[in-house]
């Protein structure tokens, strides 16, 4: 009988509106043993209200956020210019990566210039990826 592998991290959000590619995210995220909680998000400004209303309550948010860029409504930036107004605390405890399809260089100095993104990846998420973030 095999014991069942704690989780890299408890909760994980990941906002993107292919739900494709939310899917794919997703299934890596729980095959990998990477997040036990899995937070979906099709819209961004849907994802911002949680982390709002959130962010003075630790144990209910991200320690990962994945975020695309292109969505409809609000961009992936547009969401990251929301973030920077939310708490300190949130920002320290939350890290949050892009992750998209985009092949244009200025989105990708774009994200990586962002002092709340840790890095950029180009889709799909690999397993390799997943084993890097500490």
């Amino acid at each position: 009988m095999s014991k069942e592998l704690d989780s890299k991290f408890e909760t994980v959000m990941i906002i993107d509106d292919n739900l494709v590619d939310l899917y794919i995210i997703s299934r890596m995220i729980t095959k990998n043993n990477f997040g036990k909680n899995v937070l979906h998000y099709t819209e961004a400004q849907e994802a911002m209200k949680y982390l709002q209303e959130n962010q003075d309550n630790i144990s209910k948010l991200p320690q990962i956020i994945f975020v695309d860029i292109y969505m409809p409504l609000m961009s992936g930036f547009e969401f990251l210019e929301a973030y920077e107004t939310l708490s300190t605390n949130l920002k320290n405890y939350c890290k949050t990566y892009i992750v998209s399809s985009t092949i244009d260089n200025e989105d990708i100095a774009r994200s990586s210039n962002n002092k709340n993104v840790v890095s950029f990846h180009v889709k799909p998420l690999t397993k390799e990826f997943l084993d890097r973030i500490i």
